[in-house]
């Protein structure tokens, strides 16, 4: 299969795998090879393989359903939909630490697994398309290189890529991908990194809220996400927040967040703002000395931790976590604590992906929500 046929996905845990083909069918049976080692299990029958699987002797140990399009089921891993099905073939590789798993499939079937884990399956069909367009253009972009090169793999399951197999196949995010079949995001005849993120605050940012100025990046510009009345996601619980912060709470988490120690906190400051509103540097200073953090994930890195609550603007008050919700906010100092007023939630680079379900509900189509969020692309 060339890279544009398939994307093998490589999840890297160290525990003892067993695999199982899906039981919708009785006489479902799993082909497993190393070398010129060739074994069938029974029909429905459970496989256990080991890190010291004297099948490991010959090589990757391949395994794959016997009958094209059942499925392969990892009773072993545990995900938000509990057992995962993957579609395609999975490869074993034997290391010190354990056994890696490498999930080889199609495009198309990648993405079935993709959009119901990175937006919830019952937003609107627009909103659906919309995530799989992004969704696509974001792996093809991955397919020109190998994050994982020791085993030929070219993203993980995780957040680091996109999150795939967490939430089971639905039938509408499953019509989302096939109806947008092969659809990807062009800027300047290249496929872009078609980022996205949970809420915006009204506004979007641009690349250089992560110090990535380039030209290349010229798709992410800053958007007002609003019609002529007012901002589409106005209404969402994380469109406003307000974060306090004790003085001495934030003192430990600048302290520890940026392995400094500048004593006990006496000031804080936004220095620099980026395009949409986004913090670009802060200043934090304290009866030792001083530190200034840039770059909108550092920040929210430096301003997160546990001690704080966080309300939303529907009152919805939450423990603090270990990103500050958003770097677009303000500071001020009152009665012994920082006050954060902010909104959205995520780095605010690309396609909200709930501003893109209220453009939907308003009857915008996916194609108009996608040229909403990025700047001078082509939808082909």
């Amino acid at each position: 299969l060339s890279l544009h046929d398939a994307l093998p996905i490589c999840s890297i845990i160290a525990i003892r795998y067993i695999f199982r083909v899906n039981m919708a069918k009785e006489e479902e049976s799993l082909k497993i090879q190393s070398g010129d080692e060739v074994r069938e299990s029974a029909p429905g029958e459970v496989v256990t393989i080991c890190p010291d699987d004297a099948m490991f002797a010959k090589g990757t140990i391949h395994i794959e359903p016997k009958e094209e399009g059942d499925l392969i089921a990892v009773v072993t891993l545990n995900r938000g939909c509990g057992v995962p099905n993957y579609r395609g073939k999975i490869e074993l590789f034997q290391t010190a630490e354990g056994v890696v798993i490498v999930n080889e499939l199609s495009m198309e079937q990648y993405l079935y697994g993709v959009v119901p884990s990175e937006m919830p399956a019952s937003y609107e069909p627009e909103a659906l398309k919309v995530q799989a367009v992004c969704a696509r253009s974001y792996a093809y972009k991955q397919t020109q290189g190998f994050g994982y090169p020791e085993y030929q793999a070219h993203i993980d399951d995780s957040t680091a890529f996109q999150v795939y197999g967490n939430s089971g196949e639905q039938a509408s995010t499953n019509r989302a991908v096939d109806e947008t079949r092969g659809q990807k995001l062009w800027y300047q005849d290249q496929v872009i990194t078609a980022y996205y993120f949970s809420t915006s605050c009204g506004k979007t940012t641009t690349a250089e809220a992560w110090g990535n100025a380039s030209p290349e990046k010229g798709y992410l510009q800053s958007a007002e996400i609003k019609d002529a009345e007012r901002d589409y996601e106005a209404d969402l619980p994380w469109y406003r927040w307000r974060a306090v912060i004790p003085t001495n709470v934030l003192t430990s988490m600048i302290n520890l967040n940026t392995q400094t120690n500048i004593g006990n906190v006496t000031s804080m400051e936004v220095t620099k703002y980026g395009p949409g509103g986004v913090a670009q540097q802060i200043v934090v200073t304290g009866e030792l000395g001083s530190v200034t953090v840039d770059t909108e994930n550092k920040i929210r890195t430096a301003l997160g931790g546990n001690g704080y609550t966080i309300e939303k603007q529907d009152g919805t008050v939450i423990d603090s976590m270990a990103l500050l919700p958003s770097a677009f906010f303000t500071v001020e100092y009152q009665d012994g604590n920082y006050v954060l007023d902010g909104g959205g939630f995520g780095h605010g680079i690309g396609m909200s992906q709930n501003g893109a379900n209220e453009m939907a509900k308003k009857g915008k189509n996916y194609l108009e929500i996608l040229t909403t969020f990025y700047h001078d692309v082509e939808v082909r």
